[in-house]
């Protein structure tokens, strides 16, 4: 039988890049105890008071067919919550809702790119990014960002990259893997390529709250961008609600114009309990974006002072997000490696930094989402990790 091609575009996506996370599954299952530090998954319960008014909207009556566009609840937060932090107008006609960050950048992706057109991420970028690019037919085109420059994307690097097929620079600040933040002076002089090259910039701004020194700063602040710019995110993070699935994409009006008949056709609108309680969310301070910014940078204080320096470690505390990197090159092995022997020799589980790019081979990304003492138990199996590997090596 015949398949699309968009099957064969994926089928190289995914399994090979969590290997380490699905064997820590399967040990857990067969009953060993295993610190899980692969999944960026919020480690505090979302907020009582968002379940009540998820309950309350709910028994209300809220459980029929919406908008494609998403609930007025909904579309007036973010409307309030985009014009307060741009300092301009941003309308309602402006904005898709959608099920999480992943579904807004996949549609938004396909409504900006296509077979023949080049996309640009950076090496590393989040897993998924390859796949969702590919899914369009188009090809990713990935910018080294590197150590010395603190994992941040530099304009004159973009530059370089681009061809005239290439059509839209994906960006993510704060960014996963790397924990790196984006100045606005830096997003400003990226931008000017981007207006130079005519290009469009999709911005995952999943992390946005989660920021541990600077300051958050998005392509759709500055006024010369915002007519090519595409803002993803959603509350999975910042309001520790991965399982609600309640995102957005934040874009010019014809954008979301031409955007919403693919929306409506895919997804046929989103729940009305969830837009009431993104919205109830929205108009209320993030306390729990404040609790796990406290708890990821105390978590990633700690890796930082345990690690850093140990034998063949290397490890500096990130500006943002809920991830550290671990700098493991030293030791002789690709992160890939060093993590399955981790895994099997002490049962810790973390993501390979290859995983991510062929630019963090000889990295760990840690997840900061789980508890202190686990954390402690971590380091300290990687430090005898690592001095195992140097023994082998004088042997």
């Amino acid at each position: 039988m015949r398949y699309a091609r968009i099957t064969e575009r994926l089928s190289s996506q995914g399994s090979h890049k969590w290997a380490v996370h699905m064997r820590a599954r399967e040990m857990k299952a067969a009953g060993e105890e295993i610190i899980e530090l692969t999944i960026g998954e919020p480690d505090i319960p979302t907020p009582a008071d968002m379940i009540d008014e998820a309950a309350r909207s709910m028994r209300a009556g809220r459980t029929r067919y919406t908008g494609g566009r998403g609930e007025p609840s909904i579309l007036a937060a973010l409307s309030d919550k985009y014009s307060k932090r741009t300092g301009r107008a941003i309308s309602q006609k402006q904005i898709l809702c959608f099920p999480g960050t992943q579904s807004a950048l996949a549609i938004a992706m396909f409504g900006l790119a296509e077979e023949g057109d080049e996309v640009i991420t950076t090496n590393p970028c989040y897993a998924t990014y390859e796949g969702v690019i590919k899914a369009t037919g188009a090809t990713p085109v990935y910018v080294p960002v590197h150590e010395k420059n603190g994992f941040r994307l530099q304009a004159a690097d973009l530059e370089k990259a681009i061809t005239p097929r290439s059509r839209v620079l994906l960006l993510n600040s704060p960014h996963n893997p790397t924990g790196a933040m984006l100045s606005r002076e830096e997003i400003a002089a990226i931008g000017e390529v981007c207006i130079k090259h005519n290009l469009w910039i999709i911005s995952d701004e999943v992390y946005e709250l989660l920021v541990f020194n600077g300051e958050f700063s998005s392509p759709l602040d500055l006024s010369e961008l915002r007519d090519r710019t595409v803002v993803v995110a959603s509350i999975s993070k910042s309001h520790s609600a991965p399982g609600f699935r309640s995102g957005w994409c934040i874009g010019p009006e014809e954008f979301t114009e031409r955007l919403l008949p693919l929306s409506e056709h895919l997804l046929f609108g989103v729940q009305p309990f969830i837009a009431d309680m993104t919205a109830y969310a929205l108009n209320r301070p993030a306390t729990a974006a404040k609790q796990m910014l406290e708890n990821f940078y105390r978590r990633a204080q700690m890796i930082s002072e345990r690690l850093d320096g140990q034998t063949g470690i290397a490890c500096k505390i990130p500006q943002a997000g809920m991830f550290i990197l671990v700098d493991i090159r030293a030791t002789g092995l690709t992160g890939a490696d060093f993590a399955m022997r981790l895994l099997e020799e002490e049962k810790i589980a973390t993501m390979p930094g290859d995983s991510f790019g062929s630019n963090l081979v000889g990295f760990l990304r840690l997840s900061l989402s789980v508890a202190d003492h686990q954390i402690d138990d971590a380091c300290a199996g990687m430090v005898r990790l690592a001095q195992r590997i140097t023994l082998e090596k004088a042997a």
